[in-house]
């Protein structure tokens, strides 16, 4: 498998759970400021021009979610999925959910994120991980709170259950390869 990425963006994510399921990959690291996304070549791949783009046997995959829906899935041992249909769904919707309201809500303003943000607080709260035990949303919901927690600049104490998640993310050897790995690449 080969991973296209762009250091610290949503591409984080993916990269983060290829560690995790312990799969052999490569990675192909594209600026944004340079247009690397923009080029004839990368358009042929994703035609979006975004990553993360995993190619599979040749294949591309895309959006974050896709991708790490398909790593729980072909790497089952990782336990980055849950078993249980209902649990399976439960990941697909925080997922969703990452993807379709938390992600574009730092474009939306401090003020709207915030209120996105006490959402998810109140989402997490009692809970250790997004779904009964670690999955491919939690990885999702880190790289989000991820890049935007200093710029949310809140008091501590504001997110107790976001923080105490975080926390558990960032004592992870893959979270921690990752964010190395790609301090390196730039």
């Amino acid at each position: 498998m080969k991973l296209y990425l762009s250091p610290g963006s949503s591409s984080m994510a993916a990269h983060i759970a290829l560690r995790e399921v312990g799969a052999e990959f490569t990675t192909a690291s594209l600026s944004f400021d340079r247009g690397e996304t923009r080029t004839p070549e990368f358009l042929a791949i994703n035609p979006l021009g975004k990553v993360p783009t995993l190619i599979v046997d040749g294949r591309p995959l895309t959006e974050v979610a896709g991708i790490l829906f398909y790593l729980g899935r072909r790497f089952p041992e990782a336990k980055l999925l849950p078993e249980d249909i209902e649990e399976q769904a439960q990941v697909v919707s925080w997922m969703s959910f990452c993807a379709s309201t938390v992600h574009p809500a730092r474009r939306q303003g401090l003020e709207h994120s915030l209120e996105i943000y006490h959402v998810v607080e109140r989402k997490l709260a009692g809970r250790e991980w997004c779904v009964g035990a670690y999955s491919v949303a939690d990885i999702h919901l880190f790289r989000l709170y991820w890049r935007v927690r200093d710029w949310l600049d809140q008091p501590a104490g504001t997110f107790p259950a976001l923080e105490a998640h975080y926390a558990r993310m960032m004592a992870r050897d893959a979270v921690r390869e990752t964010i190395e790995a790609e301090k390196r690449l730039g």
